[in-house]
């Protein structure tokens, strides 16, 4: 005789959080809700939510501690290393940005095939905070935006991988592995530029029209690493002209 066995209610807590946190849902780094509160809202019990986290816990996707129960940055252990060994690297940096241009042109392109209205609704409201934040001349809340915006586009996408990958990325890109993104908003003209070309992206993305949305973002990231080049560029040869000019520090008087 053939035993249907049911699922233990701890292994399907451990697989609905795990569900939420590959679909983004639930983000590296996020906190839980408290056990009794999260309990209640899944409608279970608590020693049965508690073996659910400690199977993910054991797992890596999840951490606890006297503070709470919190996403694991699961790809951070990875990334971490990489950021060391690309920092300052200048094959690296030009590499970084062909592999962004490739990913941040077929991103949008899924996201205009495959957004929902949801989706649409909160491009749009992160293109209403850009420009606010444009108005208001703030280069760390442009530039901060500009994050959400890229992650929003990568949600609507709808591809788990690029998702959970450029996640990590965009904490490399925070910690200025790459290059300063505030330096890239301080730049003369550039702030307007970016600005259209966000809006350029997300439009593209709500009016659902895949080859506009691709090449927006295509030209949107070649020209993020052209103008970073040249700020580079400018801070080298200032550089060597504040050398020269201190030279007379080094020679016999």
């Amino acid at each position: 005789m053939l035993t249907v066995r049911t699922p233990k209610i701890a292994d399907a807590i451990a697989a609905q959080i795990e569900k939420l946190i590959l679909e983004g849902a639930l983000r590296p780094g996020e906190k839980l809700a408290p056990e009794r509160d999260l309990a209640q809202k899944l409608d279970v019990s608590r020693p049965s939510l508690r073996d659910g986290i400690d199977k993910l816990v054991a797992r890596g996707l999840l951490t606890s501690s006297k503070s709470g129960t919190y996403v694991a940055q699961f790809l951070s252990p990875v990334m971490a290393p990489l950021a060391n060994l690309y920092r300052g690297n200048q094959q690296a940096f030009a590499d970084y940005f062909e592999f962004r241009q490739c990913v941040e042109a077929r991103a949008a392109r899924d996201a205009a095939l495959r957004a929902t209205n949801v989706e649409r609704a909160a491009i749009r409201a992160c293109l209403d905070g850009m420009c606010k934040a444009h108005k208001l001349e703030d280069p760390a809340q442009e530039a901060e935006a500009d994050v959400a915006l890229h992650m929003l586009v990568y949600e609507a996408g709808h591809n788990f991988v690029v998702l959970h990958v450029m996640r990590a990325l965009s904490e490399l890109l925070r910690n200025n592995i790459f290059f300063n993104r505030k330096n890239l908003y301080l730049k003369a003209g550039v702030r307007e530029k970016l600005l259209a070309q966000h809006m350029a992206i997300g439009d593209a993305v709500i009016s659902e029209d895949p080859e506009r949305a691709e090449t927006a973002a295509a030209d949107h990231i070649g020209f993020v690493f052209d103008t970073v080049a040249e700020i580079q560029r400018a801070d080298a040869r200032l550089d060597t002209s504040l050398l020269r000019a201190r030279r007379s520090d080094l020679l016999a008087g």
